[in-house]
């Protein structure tokens, strides 16, 4: 029997969903916004970068201090039906306690929920968690929408959870950000901590979470940053993608945001490519939990009557792990062993994986794409193709490809980002890779 696919996005909605048992480690999150899917019905006439206008509303949500945050998990539920208003408007919001490296840094640390859009151009509500600096340096912060990489399905993953509990894989990236005393706003995506299954690696959705989440941010009452201030957008792996179409979509649908600069690392830009290549590798896994993402999102596609009987368990225990937990099972596992169909090539789910797969709108700002030569979670060759297409497109692109480097190890480019990102900031103009050819950056 169907299980996510089966039922409307509205009706995911309203289905009470428990916070799943299992939690996140430090540095598990490194993998790709891997995919088997995407597919053809409503919306796929759209340019692969066009924005989704934002959904026309008379009326505004309730913002920050208006409407009391639920206590404990019931935070994540957004009211039914989801109130009025544009993307970017608060539900509500809760202070918390900075965790881990945070304390000392003198940041506060705010959870809110927040109105964004899906991949088909509906309503829907997003978790996520804003950085702030300290309160002198807010009216000239720059706000970064941070991405992150992969955690897993289940809820317990969600940054906004791991923030809350000094577990997050990515604290490092905050860290560094809080230093140069930026704001950072980091979205949960949709479904990772909110009812319904994760979009995992839907390009649509996950740039539209991004974008929201600064807009979030700008509008917090308290939080003291200012409506025009300067945005950038980073991520690596599932985050590069997210950051990228980030960048993507703003011109369209974000387009009161004075976005300067991106900065995308592990980059999976070609879906069909990227699933190719981790087939019957150690992150297999990963491609059944973009299957699950691409079903969430486009309520057309039926994975779950694809899986052989043998599997159905451990595919439902994918939308409850963490990645720690999640990809061994699968682990040099074909596709093929485990789906009665080769959803990958079938024609409604190429045309989907087309339709979040980047390039074909470019970003009007400068990005920085970095990449290791010898990844094999996101495969290098069709990051560097991307690279090439902006450039053929005339965008300002800085790329960085590291010798001999693999997936695990290129995320840790943080100083050369918050260079990048000062430097767009301040107004410096970026030097571009695009009009000569860079030779192959050694660690």
């Amino acid at each position: 029997m169907p299980l996510a696919v089966a039922v409307t996005a509205e009706e995911r909605r309203a289905m009470a969903r428990r916070v799943k048992p299992l939690a996140c480690t430090r540095r598990a999150g490194l993998a790709t916004g891997l995919v088997l899917a995407a597919a053809a019905c409503g919306g796929v006439g759209q340019p692969a970068g066009a924005g989704t206008p934002p959904p026309a509303s008379p009326a505004a949500v309730l913002h920050h201090g208006q409407v009391p945050a639920p206590e404990g998990d019931a935070f994540y539920a957004p009211p039914l039906p989801l109130p009025h208003g544009q993307p970017g408007d608060i539900l509500w919001s809760r202070k918390i306690a900075s965790t881990g490296q945070l304390p000392g840094l003198g940041v506060e640390v705010v959870q809110m929920l927040y109105l964004s859009t899906d991949a088909l151009g509906r309503p829907d509500a997003v978790s996520g968690t804003v950085i702030l600096p300290s309160a002198a340096a807010r009216s000239t912060a720059p706000v970064v929408g941070f991405a992150t990489g992969t955690e897993g399905l289940g809820d317990t993953c969600a940054p906004s959870r791991t923030i809350a509990a000094g577990t997050f894989d990515w604290t490092d990236h905050l860290v560094a950000a809080a230093r140069h005393g930026w704001a950072v706003a980091v979205t949960d995506y949709e479904g990772l901590g909110t009812p319904g299954d994760h979009t995992y690696s839907v390009g649509r959705s996950e740039g539209h979470a991004v974008l929201d989440a600064v807009r979030a941010a700008q509008r917090l009452r308290g939080a003291g940053l200012r409506a025009d201030t300067k945005v950038a957008f980073w991520g690596y792996s599932q985050g590069g993608g997210a950051a990228t179409w980030a960048g993507q979509l703003a011109p369209a649908y974000a387009p009161e945001l004075r976005s300067v600069a991106v900065a995308a690392g592990g980059v999976p830009a070609d879906l069909t490519k990227v699933s190719e290549a981790v087939d019957g590798r150690p992150w297999a896994g990963a491609e059944l939990m973009s299957a699950i993402g691409f079903a969430a999102a486009y309520p057309e596609l039926r994975f779950d009557d694809a899986v052989q009987p043998a599997f159905r368990p451990a595919v439902q225990r994918l939308r409850t792990e963490c990645i720690k937990q999640a990809l061994p099972p699968f682990a040099g596992k074909h596709v093929r062993d485990i789906l009665t169909a080769d959803l990958l090539h079938a024609p409604p789910w190429q045309a989907r994986l087309t339709q979040n797969s980047l390039g074909a709108t470019p970003p009007t700002v400068p990005i920085l794409l970095y990449h290791g030569t010898a990844d094999t979670v996101v495969a290098f060759d069709q990051a560097e193709a991307l690279a090439r297409r902006y450039c053929a497109e005339g965008v300002d692109v800085t790329w960085r490809p590291y010798a001999g480097e693999v997936h695990g190890d290129a995320w840790n480019h943080i100083d050369t980002v918050t260079s990048y990102l000062t430097d767009r900031f301040a107004g410096t103009p970026a030097t571009p890779s695009c009009l000569r050819e860079v030779p192959t950056e050694k660690p």
